[in-house]
């Protein structure tokens, strides 16, 4: 089983190389045709005249590519803002992914599917190799099997590697699309099968998105074998990332409908009432109207209802994307979350900050909309665009996943999500949902508070016999399923009862469970 494991790993890890040299093979070679296919009609004068040193030439790189056709475009750009006021006409479109692709040629391009199967499905069966043997012989959960001192899982060099490797990822992902054109390629042929097109670096970012989801969760099975819960758990976010958050929406553009995750909750989904976003859905016929009202109807009577009956959980870990690969690719890391008070502190005032960010600038946005820009002119726009960035880009990705191996696996969930402080409001006043314990079966051993991903003090309720109510709770249960002796069990019973008398409160304890 060691040596299936063994080649397991040196498969994920010769697709993994063979993946990140794919970045600088190929050629680049723009021709006026190309040019013409990409550009708005009344630009392409201007910028076949302006591009005409970089047209019909031959580069070895994206990178220099990239480089050259910025030196000539912001150039461009800069003179014709240095003469605004003389008419200057400024390009505002942003066409260098899209010329980066289409000007591509060579080794890749020809051999996309080839290379498809060489890096990233290649890497997945080595993963999967990887995996399905490592826990055979071994008693189902968490063990005290040396995770603690391991490089990757414990801060050490192997993690910090990877936890950098996965920031350089989404920065290129999110800001730097156009040197990242050969992976895009790879994932061309899913993209025309699924939806009619070709492949977006969003598409890309999906794909491997949902692979890491159903890869890792195959690990959870292995992992908590025999425990239902985290069986079913862990099905439903592979199953809810696979079809809703990944072909559902694709489908939906192969049928020229916008693209839409209807698993995805504002203020988690923080562009849903923006202008845009609502006239696209509103422009699209019977099936826009039904995605604007169904997200309505999600926001004030599902996420309520729902959360009432079952916590947060029924979203935070069975349905949620960024909760999915938390739970699944992020699991190694779970120990690594902070349970300090302090730690408790920042988050409760960032993770509600943000839910007032999004909240007002969303009403500015709605009343704006409705007073014809008249109230603050196309400077909401400015507001999404810092928000996208600022929390929808840097915070939930780069961070949010970046710092798995450095801070644990619900970074963005504990300290950034919006839709989790909504749903924690739901959750601390007015629920079912508590973690009942007995505090007579406790022995301290610590399991349940070092594996509890949002940093909760788990052993502190269980020593007292109190319930575990807490607004950051997600339910994902490890808590119970690494107990020894079953002192902690999911409910969702009568309100009455739900918080108890906490006896035996001294200074900072307090606050922190009552809260």
């Amino acid at each position: 089983m060691k040596n299936i494991q063994k080649l397991g790993l040196g498969i994920f890890l010769a697709a993994l190389v063979l993946f990140n040299l794919l970045l600088f093979l190929g050629q680049f070679r723009l021709s006026e045709q190309q040019l013409q296919e990409v550009v708005k009609p009344e630009q392409f004068q201007i910028l076949k005249t302006e591009l005409a040193p970089i047209l019909d030439k031959t580069y070895t790189s994206s990178f220099a590519f990239v480089s050259n056709f910025k030196k000539y475009f912001d150039a461009y750009n800069e003179a014709q803002q240095a003469n605004w006021q003389s008419g200057g006409v400024v390009i505002w479109d942003d066409y260098t992914f899209a010329l980066t692709k289409i000007a591509s040629q060579g080794f890749v391009e020809d051999n996309r599917l080839l290379l498809l199967l060489l890096t990233i499905v290649l890497g997945a069966a080595g993963a999967l190799l990887n995996i399905l043997p490592k826990y055979k012989d071994e008693p189902a959960g968490i063990k005290n099997n040396g995770v603690m001192f391991s490089s990757n899982k414990s801060r050490g060099i192997i993690g910090i590697i990877i936890g950098a490797y996965l920031i350089v990822l989404y920065v290129l992902i999110y800001w730097f699309p156009a040197y990242i054109v050969n992976w895009t390629l790879l994932v061309d042929p899913l993209s025309y099968a699924l939806s009619g097109g070709p492949a977006s670096q969003w598409f890309l970012y999906g794909t491997i998105y949902t692979l890491a989801i159903l890869v890792m969760g195959v690990r959870m099975f292995r992992k908590y074998r025999g425990n239902k819960y985290q069986t079913l758990r862990t099905a439903s976010v592979m199953f809810f990332q696979l079809s809703f958050a990944f072909i559902l929406p694709e489908i939906l553009v192969l049928l020229n409908k916008p693209w839409y995750d209807f698993k995805n909750i504002w203020p988690l989904d923080y562009d849903f009432f923006f202008d845009y976003n609502v006239a696209s859905m509103l422009s699209s016929g019977a099936i826009g109207m039904f995605m604007f009202v169904w997200g309505i109807l999600l926001i004030i009577i599902g996420v309520p209802l729902m959360t009432y009956f079952y916590g947060k959980r029924w979203y935070c870990s069975w349905v949620c994307g960024c909760g999915g690969l938390a739970e699944t690719a992020g699991d190694p890391y779970r120990h690594l979350s902070d349970k300090s008070l302090k730690a408790w502190n920042v988050e409760r005032i960032m993770v509600y900050s943000v839910l007032v960010i999004i909240v007002l600038i969303t009403l500015l946005t709605i009343v704006n909309y409705f007073m014809n820009f008249g109230l603050l002119g196309q400077a909401t726009g400015v507001l999404h665009q810092w928000y996208g960035f600022l929390i929808g880009a840097a915070f939930a990705g780069v961070v949010g996943v970046g710092f798995y191996p450095l801070m644990g696996n619900r970074v963005w969930c504990r300290f950034g999500c919006p839709l989790a402080a909504y749903l924690g409001i739901v959750q601390r006043f007015k629920s079912r949902f508590r973690i009942t314990t007995n505090g007579g079966q406790c022995i301290s051993c610590g399991n349940c508070s070092t594996y509890c991903e949002m940093g909760i003090d788990v052993r502190w309720y269980a020593q007292r016999g109190q319930n575990v109510v807490r607004a950051s709770c997600v339910g994902c249960g490890i808590c119970a399923s690494v107990c020894p002796r079953g002192v902690l069990k999911l409910e969702n019973g009568p309100e009455q009862g739900r918080i108890t008398d906490i006896p035996f409160l001294t200074g900072n304890e307090s606050i922190e469970v009552l809260s």
